[in-house]
């Protein structure tokens, strides 16, 4: 056998959406981000190494859909998350930094990610990922408050959100109202049995859409995450204010 269990001939090629890749081997793809910290994986990812003509080494990460719902709802076919090459990005509920690590990877030099989380123990692991990654802003602070944070944080293109609290909606309209921009763009997990577990999933995203649409987001799409998560969607769409 080859040393280190040589791999298989791994071809790159770009998803439909920007800054996102397919890692593809004989038949199975996996999707994939070009790490912007080349050498090191974020939370034992696999990384993969592509020769260029132009441009050298160019190193991808795989984006495990187990581990990110935003990778999920990517596999799930969900046609835009917004998030893109060069956009500043408010992300709410960003834990560990396991998929803020790949969003840092799709925005890219130019771009931003503020990334928001409360509680000490996951914060502190994300401000260590963001040492590494300039683009990344940590803030650990409690996003329910969001004013606390105003120093840090300039207008954004998109808001991103997983946050599995019963009030989720209105945190992130908090939010929105203060750093989204008019015309900008959101995407938000909803897990169903965190905002009321007696009801059938599928009333719960309904309900939810509709306290999101008072706040001034129109929904344009909604897709769950089966057979990544069970009892969660992610809706996306448009922030009119």
């Amino acid at each position: 056998g080859r040393k280190g269990g040589g791999s298989k001939k791994v071809t790159i090629i770009p998803h439909r959406l920007p800054g996102i890749y397919v890692a593809k081997s004989t038949k199975e793809g996996s999707l994939a981000t070009k790490n912007m910290d080349p050498g090191v994986s974020v939370y034992g990812e696999k990384r993969i190494a592509v020769e260029d003509e132009k441009l050298g080494k160019i190193e991808y990460r795989i984006w495990n859909p187990f581990r990110s719902k935003l990778a999920a709802a990517v596999l799930g076919g969900i046609r835009n998350v917004y998030i893109n090459p060069g956009c500043k990005l408010l992300y709410i509920g960003a834990a560990s930094g396991t998929t803020v690590s790949h969003c840092s990877d799709i925005v890219g030099p130019e771009g931003a990610v503020f990334a928001v989380e409360f509680a000490h123990r996951p914060g502190r692991d994300l401000v260590n990922v963001a040492k590494r990654r300039t683009n990344i802003i940590p803030i650990v602070e409690d996003a329910r408050h969001p004013l606390k944070y105003r120093q840090l944080l300039s207008m954004v293109d998109v808001v991103f959100a997983d946050v599995a609290q019963p009030d989720q909606a209105r945190i992130v309209g908090e939010n929105a109202k203060l750093y989204l921009k008019t015309g900008g763009y959101f995407c938000i997990s909803i897990k169903a049995n965190c905002i009321d577990s007696t009801l059938p999933a599928n009333v719960v995203f309904a309900q939810e859409v509709k306290v999101l649409q008072k706040m001034g987001f129109k929904p344009k799409e909604q897709i769950t995450l089966e057979p990544y998560e069970r009892d969660h969607a992610v809706v996306s769409g448009i922030y009119e204010g």
